[in-house]
């Protein structure tokens, strides 16, 4: 579990970092790519097999089990591209150096094979020797694969459903599972026991007799409970989380999880504070669940990362977590889509990136999946869909169908943004009688769903040139908030030596600190559920809107204290944080005692 560098760049959309690995693997920089659109991941497959000269032979729908053979065909490629690059940099001459020289640089100043790099290079030195060294110690960056738990649709063929292992997250899963790649899978959004279920089928994801794992678990969580759950549901089926990467509920990018009001920052401190509690635990399930499966039973607790991500912006803030929380990776995300060495953005979306402010990134309900999704106001795929409204058909084709999980009106489930669902839902809205405002809310809330299983994909097909007719040209984007602070394109070495504060990539001075901006889109979001109970506010409303509250106020406490007691970090800002702080307190003060007056009505 070797990293070169202290981050990593987590899954972005579908198409954003589908090209990830192929820029950075071979610096040593952990990638992870989403799996979700297979029929993207096959126009991709064909387009680098002619631009490599690789023979291709389309898998198509008619291909037995074609989704996860699709997955299986796509990533071994990009596995052997990757590798090709790597070992093409090991092998680097004296005229081909740069990309080495590169690697070297981009490295943390802390990196001990930085430092023993130099001291070789220092002195008179054989290339050979030089060569040597090189492939004994440097490592290729991983490739990791995302699945969203829940995207897990039901299938046909004929007309007749298809078994549970070919719906498409258990068909993505076995894809990766049949890939050559040595990796980690990334579940996210959730828990899925079905899904979790059928890991057990595969031999590369136990333990060997030397303790290794040819695959390994990565589980996107967003507190400690649910980490422990899960990471005991797994352990009983002889299955070991190898990392728990703990995401802010609301200050990233994408689908925004909410907690109960859970702050990051007392999240990962718990996370800290009982990481050995956590792996002594879920350790001695594991040693059972295998020893009745006769499978080698490792004799200490397999190796266990912690990694955290969502919002972090600055040199300082990347250390900090290092330091204080004792995260073993950093996950920065949003920033590198303003890096086309690294991410995939296609030209007229990366200019509304670069030129965003706060106000044109917000959190939309645009997602059909029902979970709060940050968006880009503007964006090409929104600008669609209202076109579609005006002229009277609203929704979309749905061509591709991945989000299609409603069976509202349906036996076969359709999606919330397709033109179906939201045809039918119009009509019964338009027999309920209702005022022109009313009427009008409730239309807004169906045509705001928007077709993000395609949007989200487009960029990469724009980006290289490839047929959209299927698609469109419609791109939907997913920044995190903390895009506002970045306003320009940036190379690989630029976002890299920002990270290790070596250079300084944000040009304003009012960026908050990653804490106080997660606080204060909780409080916004705290606000928004508010006057969505206002009319009528239930029991289980009152309940959870009160927790809420006291869950956001313990959280300001404690970071009340932490900023407070700081030495020699923060220094320049912990004044300003502190009275944001305050500020904050008061806030919830007052939503308190509105919320207490509303409870008095219940």
């Amino acid at each position: 579990m070797k990293n070169a560098h202290s981050f990593h760049i987590p899954v972005m959309g579908i198409g954003f970092s589908l090209e990830t690995p192929l820029k950075v693997a071979h610096f040593g920089m952990d990638s992870v790519i989403s799996i979700g659109d297979d029929i993207l991941l096959e126009k991709l497959r064909k387009f680098y097999c002619d631009k490599e000269g690789i023979p291709y032979q389309e898998i198509t729908d008619e291909t037995e089990d074609y989704r996860a053979k699709r997955i299986t065909s796509f990533l071994n490629l990009i596995h052997d591209l990757s590798v090709k690059k790597f070992e093409a940099l090991k092998n680097a001459t004296i005229e081909k150096s740069n990309e080495l020289k590169e690697y070297f640089n981009m490295l943390p100043d802390s990196s001990a094979v930085k430092q023993e790099f130099r001291k070789l290079t220092a002195q008179n030195f054989s290339l050979d020797k030089v060569r040597n060294w090189v492939k004994e110690n440097l490592y290729m960056g991983s490739i990791d694969v995302n699945i969203m738990t829940k995207v897990d649709k039901e299938n046909y063929r004929n007309d007749e459903k298809l078994p549970a292992e070919y719906n498409d997250a258990h068909a993505g899963l076995r894809g990766y599972m049949n890939s050559d790649l040595n990796s980690s899978i990334v579940f996210s959004a959730g828990m899925n026991p079905r899904l979790y279920a059928y890991l057990e089928k595969f031999d590369g994801l136990y333990p060997d007799q030397t303790g290794e794992l040819k695959k390994k678990i990565i589980l996107k969580v967003s507190d400690y409970r649910s980490a422990l759950i899960q990471g005991k549901f797994l352990a009983k089926k002889g299955l070991w989380v190898s990392e728990y990467r703990i995401e802010s509920g609301l200050n990233c990018g994408g689908h925004a999880f909410a907690t109960d009001g859970y702050l990051m920052g007392p999240i990962l401190a718990e996370f800290r504070d009982k990481r050995d509690e956590l792996v002594q635990s879920i350790h001695q399930v594991l040693v059972k669940a295998l020893s009745d499966k006769n499978r080698p039973v490792p004799e200490s607790p397999l190796p266990l990362k912690i990694t955290a991500q969502g919002g972090v912006g600055t040199a300082e803030e990347h250390q900090f977590l290092l330091d204080h929380y004792q995260v073993d990776s950093v996950g920065w995300g949003t920033p590198f889509l303003l890096v086309p060495e690294a991410t995939t953005v296609d030209h007229a979306t990366l200019n509304k990136l670069v030129a965003a402010k706060e106000e044109d990134l917000y959190l939309s309900n645009i997602s059909p999946l029902g979970v709060p999704f940050h968006s880009l106001r503007g964006n090409t795929k929104d600008l669609e869909k209202a076109s579609h409204v005006e002229k009277g058909r609203a929704g979309s084709a749905c061509p591709k169908r991945f989000l299609a999980l409603n069976n509202e009106y349906t036996d076969k489930a359709v999606c919330t943004a397709s033109r179906q669902y939201q045809h039918l839902k119009i009509m019964e809205l338009d027999k309920e009688g209702l005022s022109p405002e009313a009427y009008q809310r409730k239309f807004d809330q169906i045509v705001e769903k928007s077709c993000i299983c395609v949007g989200l994909g487009t960029t990469v097909l724009l980006a290289n040139n490839l047929d959209t007719k299927v698609e469109g040209n419609g791109v939907s984007i997913c920044p995190g908030p903390n895009l506002a602070y970045f306003s320009r394109i940036m190379s690989l070495r630029e976002i890299t030596d920002h990270i290790y504060g070596r250079f300084n990539a944000i040009s304003r001075s009012d960026r908050p600190h990653m804490f106080v901006k997660e606080l204060t889109i909780y409080l916004d979001y705290l606000k928004n559920k508010l006057e969505e109970s206002r009319l009528s506010m239930t029991d289980k409303q009152q309940k959870y809107l009160l927790t809420f509250t006291e869950n956001l106020k313990e959280g300001v406490n404690y970071y009340y204290s932490l900023f407070s007691d700081l030495n020699g970090i923060f220094e320049d800002t912990k004044t300003t944080i502190l009275k944001q702080l305050n500020a904050g307190k008061r806030a919830l003060q007052l939503l308190s005692i509105e919320i207490e007056k509303l409870s008095v009505c219940v």
